[in-house]
């Protein structure tokens, strides 16, 4: 995780916390005048849009006043959806059984992109089994991580 993100779920995991939601996880892409800062959010029984808009308020009003990031940006308060993002380990252990598709931010044996039955974690990997070979990818190299839905 980089340092900025770390920074920020320091600064709005708290927030979402005392508004009484888990803080799913945060995504950051700085590109300009296009950044985009996405907080994705849960509770049980499912996220609704005055949720995000109640979680949104409180956040504008933290990111107003501590100023963490200097260029322009969307603020976007979400639910993770049926295509989940997964951002820990312990999400990752949760949803052991489910299919994932995974993008590293660099080459592990010769790939980056993944897509296969989520078996669980082991310390620090992620263990995913794909095309008859099961691979532990470091938490730390992945730059993206969904659930499959299923609809069986």
């Amino acid at each position: 995780m980089s340092s900025k993100l770390e920074e920020l779920q320091a600064l709005l995991a708290p927030v979402v916390v005392a508004l009484g939601y888990e803080c799913w996880g945060i995504e950051f892409s700085a590109q300009g005048r296009h950044s985009m800062l996405r907080v994705y959010i849960d509770k049980e029984g499912g996220v609704l849009v005055d949720d995000c808009a109640i979680v949104s308020r409180q956040i504008s009003g933290v990111l107003d006043v501590e100023d963490p990031i200097s260029v322009e940006y969307t603020l976007e308060v979400s639910s993770p959806g049926m295509e989940r993002p997964l951002f820990t380990l312990e999400q990752f252990a949760k949803f052991a059984g489910e299919q994932v598709k995974i993008k590293l931010r660099s080459p592990f044996e010769g790939r980056r992109n993944f897509q296969g039955l989520l078996r669980g974690v082991e310390e620090q990997d992620v263990v995913v089994h794909v095309d008859d070979h099961e691979f532990l990818l470091p938490i730390d190299m992945i730059d993206k991580a969904n659930i499959i839905p299923s609809f069986d």
